[in-house]
């Protein structure tokens, strides 16, 4: 850490981790750590909370709010976009606190371009790709390697350690490897030697405040988060650019970067355990999942808060429902930080759960027997992606352990064979051109494509056949990963694209690794699925699909005026 290495010793606390700068673990006199383990019972001098705009976050907001209401400290410094400033200063004045605002400049120059990349033959060094899907991520990495560039790659499911790698490999001067493909997780926490940001795609697929999935334009907010990682200060870039993949998305991009970040309206808050303690104390048969039910619907919240998604902790709570946990166990279970789409991770806490509570420690033997431990270097992307979901399985363990120490004890091996898994995973980023090309090659012809199921949706198509470029240009290999149609792009209109995206949503899931399941477990034949695709196309066409949809609508929207009323 920069900290330590300038004398000024610096402990590290995560929800997985913790690094002590002192040798013999004294508590150092800073610490750095991540927004849900602040401490708000340790007296500070000085705490610096960043990204505050976080605090309107569906998922994570209620962490802010809790850092900026909670930290006992003589000073706080709150760093983020201006929008936030409105909100802050009026919950600092409920609470009685004294306000100042410093505004600050970009120290270097940042430039929309009049001109979009349109073919990646056109790439420069420091050039970086920014896509919203992993599909895209496979497919401009494999396109761009196919013209003789080595590229780095970077995206959210990538363990840290990973992604640190791959951003040091893009950092190097002497590293050959000049281009960057990611994800917008190089928006927060990464430092990065970028020159140009080029928007693959300016849709983004999003989680609403009800947890419902939706694909929009990305906001204000999220373009200037994204493009301002280009020509950052005190990288080796004096200025950033920035433009887009496409051409009919630059005028979009320029219209989105011209328009003012919208306000931070409210402040996201999360049920505590002792809130419901006290609920089950009242209702003594209620399930955990109801009891958080009943808080939320009981709760009235003014105009400065709203309450945080809380759909992951119930689908938590309804897994392990019929574990014999006592309530405080269970919810600290239910704030695991996983991702409920990754079915390996979802059945291992299952499987930590259900040994817990029959009081048998989680070792680390048990550990390496049901991830079968050791792991080779993946061969495919479903291998690759097997290896980034045991390294959650990893995480989840020394989250946990943090929290019962005497059952999960082994934190420490664990640790060791998750540095040694990282390194695995590295391996097999550095590989990812080879992967996909073996993943194509391994499918059977005619079977349905392969895809994880945690892939967001994204404005793409399917297509297995040769793509072409902007300018007609063919490239002689087959692609069966997403790849961008922008003859459609030009065509819709953003709410015709949003009808669309619901259906190629189904289609996927029609095609995709549900439909591999059960084709394998011989719940489904190819001859069924066609049906069935077969009798999806015959109701779109006749309407159905699209009124059932438009019924639906019309009902939540009725439903959501009622509420307000």
């Amino acid at each position: 850490m920069r900290s330590s290495k300038r004398n000024v010793p610096c402990d590290l606390v995560t929800g997985e981790e913790r690094v002590y700068a002192n040798e013999d673990a004294r508590q150092a006199s800073h610490i750095a750590c991540t927004i849900e383990m602040c401490s708000t019972n340790t007296p500070y001098e000085v705490a610096v909370i960043d990204e505050i705009q976080m605090i309107r976050d569906p998922a994570r907001g209620w962490a802010w709010t809790r850092a900026l209401l909670g930290l006992s400290a003589e000073e706080i410094h709150v760093c983020g976009e201006a929008a936030a400033i409105d909100l802050v200063t009026e919950l600092m004045y409920t609470t009685g606190e004294e306000v100042e605002v410093r505004n600050y400049e970009r120290l270097t120059p940042l430039t929309v371009l009049d001109y979009a990349l349109e073919s990646l033959d056109n790439l420069r060094p420091g050039d970086c790709i920014v896509c919203f899907s992993k599909n895209d991520i496979y497919s401009v990495s494999r396109q761009v390697e196919a013209r003789g560039l080595e590229c780095a790659v970077i995206y959210g499911s990538l363990p840290p350690g990973t992604k640190l790698e791959q951003a040091k490999k893009f950092n190097d001067p002497d590293d050959p490897c000049k281009i960057l493909v990611a994800t917008d997780a190089i928006g927060m926490g990464l430092n990065l030697c970028i020159k140009r940001i080029i928007f693959n795609s300016i849709v983004k697929p999003t989680i609403n405040e009800k947890g419902e999935k939706e694909i929009d334009l990305i906001t204000t907010s999220q373009a200037l988060q994204i493009a301002g990682r280009a020509g950052r200060y005190g990288s080796s870039f004096k200025q950033g650019e920035v433009t887009t993949m496409h051409r009919d998305d630059l005028v979009q991009l320029k219209e989105i970067l011209s328009e003012p970040v919208r306000p931070v309206k409210a402040a996201g808050l999360h049920p505590t355990a002792e809130q419901i303690e006290m609920f089950a104390y009242h209702l003594p048969d209620a399930t955990l999942s109801n009891l958080i039910d009943i808080f939320v619907s009981l709760s009235q919240v003014d105009g400065l808060y709203f309450v945080c998604n809380i759909d992951d902790f119930k689908f938590l709570a309804d897994m392990i429902q019929h574990i014999p946990l006592n309530l405080r166990s269970r919810y600290v279970f239910c704030t695991a930080p996983l991702n409920r789409k990754e079915p390996f991770v979802c059945t291992t806490l299952l499987k930590f759960a259900r040994q817990f509570s029959r009081n048998e420690p989680l070792t680390f033997d048990w550990l390496c027997r049901h991830t079968k431990w050791p792991l080779a270097p993946p061969k495919n992307i479903k291998e690759l992606v097997h290896l980034e979901a045991v390294h959650d399985v990893f995480d989840l363990y020394l989250w946990l352990s943090y929290r019962f120490m005497d059952m999960f004890p082994d934190a420490a091996l664990v640790r060791s064979i998750q540095k040694k898994l990282d390194d695995i995973i590295q391996i097999g980023v550095c590989n990812i051109t080879k992967l996909i090309r073996a993943s194509q090659s391994s499918a059977a012809p005619g079977a349905a494509e392969v895809v994880p199921e945690d892939f967001p949706l994204s404005r793409t198509k399917r297509d297995s056949r040769v793509f072409s470029d902007h300018r007609g240009v063919k490239s002689p290999e087959p692609l069966s990963v997403a790849l961008e149609v922008p003859g459609e792009r030009r065509a819709r209109s953003l709410k015709a694209y949003r009808s669309s995206a619901r259906q190629e949503d189904l289609k996927s899931h029609g095609r995709g690794s549900l439909a591999n399941r059960l084709l394998r477990e011989g719940l489904l034949t190819q001859e069924m699925l066609r049906q069935l695709e077969s009798e999806w196309q015959d109701q779109h066409r006749s309407g159905r699909y699209g009124l059932a949809s438009k019924r639906d609508d019309e009902s939540s929207s009725k439903e959501t005026g009622k509420k307000k009323k």
